[in-house]
């Protein structure tokens, strides 16, 4: 057994975003908005992060109002549209990640 740890052996929490390794993907979470995205390096999931929380915050992109600007937006984020879709048929709601939090939102 080595004693150097890898960057992707162990999970990351920095405030206000929550950083993990699942599989081969990592996934940043933010704390305040509970908005979530992912990327193939920790660097491009944070990215992604700060345009996914741009993006809900209404402070980038124009809104997403239509089926299809939705499926183009998850597919940029790195998510499959079909797993939302099939979350929605079984749950009858969006993915957890996806729900708005009004309580935080501005």
């Amino acid at each position: 057994m080595s004693d150097k740890t890898s960057e992707e052996e162990i999970p990351t929490v920095e405030s206000p975003h929550t950083v993990w390794k699942e599989e081969e993907l990592w996934v940043a979470k933010d704390s305040q908005t509970e908005v979530a995205s992912q990327g193939r390096t920790r660097q491009e999931a944070l990215e992604n992060l700060d345009e996914a929380v741009a993006l809900y915050k209404g402070e980038i992109g124009e809104p997403i109002d239509s089926r299809e600007k939705e499926r183009r937006l998850l597919e940029e984020l790195g998510i499959d549209p079909e797993e939302v879709k099939k979350a929605r048929e079984e749950k009858r709601e969006l993915p957890e990640f996806m729900q708005p939090d009004l309580e935080n939102r501005n």
